[in-house]
């Protein structure tokens, strides 16, 4: 079992972290949620169709995204994360790289937090160092506004891996337990389709690390690319990766079609459980 804060999962069976971003300019659901009510109902929603996460997110991350102010962040992530902690068994994460903001959440309910930096921010290790949840290091090549100009890699897969390794490393002498922490090699984030590609490919090669291994593809451009379809109609696709990063270790999906993930991820599970007998 891993803890999350004070709720534990049991990371052997695939675990669905539902997306809600609570922001107006999100890629795929920007703007349907920023009212309270409105972002409750869809996490209750995301609970009843299987996932065991939410993931809240206060400021976009995607290519070109515009930042927001630090009171903007935590007006949109604090009422959220208090109400979905106090009204459901979920674990409630939240994406964000702003060190008041991981403060905050906690203090409201959140039992992870989802860093697209890894925690490199300066004040980020210490405002997380003495609380009781996850964390996720994902890698992440140059900031949102400018990651997808001109994204390079000399070997994609050992640069991410490195990375990760030297970030879990930085956490661990803070004083944070390795026991806290999960990775993700951020899939989109300053990489081109053929990185992305790669990584997926070779995602197994991750689990040498030792952490629980978090995978976003929901939804992504490289699935646009691949398809030649927009982000409302890349269902079936954002299906088959996922799949295809649990057959590869994963062991969390970050979605937003919660129930027709979960239910591809039972059969990829039946088929795993079998493989480990």
């Amino acid at each position: 079992m891993f803890k999350f804060g004070g709720k534990s999962l049991d990371l052997d069976s695939s675990q669905l972290m539902g997306v809600l971003n609570v922001t107006p300019d999100s890629f795929s659901d920007g703007g349907c949620f920023r009212e309270l009510d409105a972002a409750l109902r869809q996490a209750e929603a995301m609970h009843e169709a299987g996932a065991s996460i939410i993931d809240v997110g206060g400021e976009s991350t995607r290519p070109g995204a515009t930042k927001v102010s630090l009171q903007e962040e935590l007006d949109r992530v604090c009422p959220v994360v208090e109400r979905i902690a106090a009204s459901l068994d979920v674990v409630v994460s939240v994406d964000t790289s702003t060190p008041k903001v991981m403060s905050a959440s906690i203090a409201c309910g959140a039992g992870m937090i989802n860093d697209v930096r890894a925690f490199t921010r300066e004040g980020a290790l210490e405002a997380v160092r003495s609380e009781d949840v996850a964390l996720c290091l994902m890698h992440m090549q140059g900031e949102p506004d400018t990651m997808q100009q001109r994204p390079s890699y000399a070997s994609v897969v050992d640069e991410v891996y490195d990375f990760i390794k030297l970030r879990s490393e930085a956490c661990v002498v803070s004083g944070i337990a390795a026991s806290r922490l999960l990775i993700d090699p951020g899939f989109g984030f300053g990489k081109r389709l053929e990185h992305n590609l790669l990584l997926l490919k070779e995602l197994a090669s991750f689990k040498r690390l030792g952490f629980p291994l978090l995978v976003g593809l929901s939804r992504k451009s490289m699935l646009g690319t691949i398809l030649n379809k927009e982000v409302d109609q890349r269902l079936f696709g954002s299906v088959s990766a996922a799949v295809i990063s649990v057959m590869n270790g994963a062991n969390i999906v970050r979605v937003h079609d919660v129930q027709e993930t979960r239910d591809a991820l039972l059969v990829a599970d039946a088929v795993r459980q079998v493989a480990l007998v």
